[in-house]
């Protein structure tokens, strides 16, 4: 995006009320991101995001293990799921948050494809246990509808439109 940025890490832990709309949560947890920040200088810019995906009426998020990893997938597998990210930027006292969605179509994916993928690529940190970047996005995805970046997990057009709006940039 040619801007200067530093990343700093806070705990956070990622709940949400129970009868939120799942729409709503990646919302919630970007915005409760921001809020562990709220210590840092009224001039800092901070950014936070959260990712979900939402398939067959079911959030998730990260997996908590391989087996976890692989259920996801199966999941995932011959379907059409939706990949919502809220970004909330932070500055000068003022909380904003943006969100975008994109719906990823992924074709049918064997188990040894499945467990190929979970054994040999990281998706213990993303939100439906895959990145759309590496080896999944490449052979299993069939087509998207929306923001590649968002599947990423930052939708950076959409991001620095929101900083030049805000004057940030």
């Amino acid at each position: 995006m040619g801007i200067s940025f530093s990343v700093e890490s806070r705990e956070v832990e990622e709940n949400f009320p129970s009868d939120m709309k799942l729409e709503e949560v990646p919302i919630f947890l970007s915005e409760k991101k921001a809020h562990a920040f709220d210590d840092a200088p009224e001039d800092s810019v901070i950014i936070t995001s959260d990712t979900v995906v939402l398939v067959h009426g079911k959030l998730l998020g990260k997996p908590e293990d391989r087996d976890h990893a692989v259920s996801m997938l199966n999941l995932l597998s011959d379907s059409m799921h939706t990949v919502i990210t809220a970004v909330s930027i932070m500055h000068e006292g003022v909380l904003t948050t943006i969100s975008d969605r994109t719906d990823v179509y992924f074709r049918y994916l064997k188990q040894s494809e499945i467990e190929y993928y979970v054994d040999n690529f990281q998706p213990l940190d993303k939100a439906g246990s895959y990145g759309i970047q590496d080896w999944i996005g490449v052979n299993a995805i069939e087509k998207i509808d929306g923001s590649y970046t968002n599947v990423v997990g930052l939708p950076t057009e959409k991001l620095y439109r929101k900083l030049k709006e805000l004057g940030i940039i």
